[in-house]
């Protein structure tokens, strides 16, 4: 993924004045098309069993904030990746806790129910024990952007946007982190988004 939005963009400021959202039905149609999206992402950082609880906080949040959404500065999709991306660095400890139990031995080889089993079975892919131990040495901001470009394919527009950080910052934290995986990895490529 580079960027492309995976869900259709809801026109949430279309329902509203002033771009906020106040009845239930448009923040259903919201949930609706963006949950399983954000689900997949938090259960790539954090793991599967982790991912149902920062999920639904990250929507609860949404939706208390939904009168300070503004479309002009941000699409839904980015708004929302702001708001889990927060979350998961409130939970940065788990995180890296948990790449580097899989940097030790890797993923468990078997997950209760079909969903965990995706998400286990995506994660293993692309968490190999050396990369989720690498990824687990980087500094906080410059895995949150490296990890918003590789697992949710948001551009460096949506990330810059998502964090509340310039453009520029973007770019500089994906090359850096970029540059300390391929020293940590050797000859792994590390495929540029």
């Amino acid at each position: 993924m580079t960027g492309e939005t995976i869900a259709p963009p809801v026109p949430w400021a279309a329902r509203a004045p002033g771009g906020a959202l106040d009845d239930a039905d448009g923040f259903a149609e919201v949930f609706g098309a963006y949950f399983g999206e954000i689900h997949g992402y938090v259960a790539q950082r954090l793991g599967p069993d982790n991912a149902e609880d920062i999920v639904a906080e990250a929507f609860l949040t949404a939706f208390r904030k939904r009168k300070q959404y503004d479309p002009d500065r941000a699409g839904v999709r980015a708004w929302l990746y702001g708001i889990v991306t927060n979350l998961i660095g409130k939970h940065r400890r788990l995180e890296a806790r948990t790449l580097r139990a899989l940097g030790r031995c890797g993923p468990e080889a078997d997950a209760p129910g079909h969903e965990d089993a995706v998400a286990l079975r995506v994660s293993a892919q692309s968490l190999r024990p050396e990369l989720a131990a690498a990824l687990a040495g980087l500094d906080r901001r410059d895995r949150d952007v490296l990890l918003l470009v590789a697992l949710a394919g948001l551009s460096h527009d949506e990330i810059a946007t998502a964090l509340g950080i310039p453009y520029g910052t973007v770019g500089s934290r994906l090359n850096r982190a970029r540059k300390k995986l391929r020293a940590r990895l050797g000859e792994v490529i590390v495929h540029d988004g």
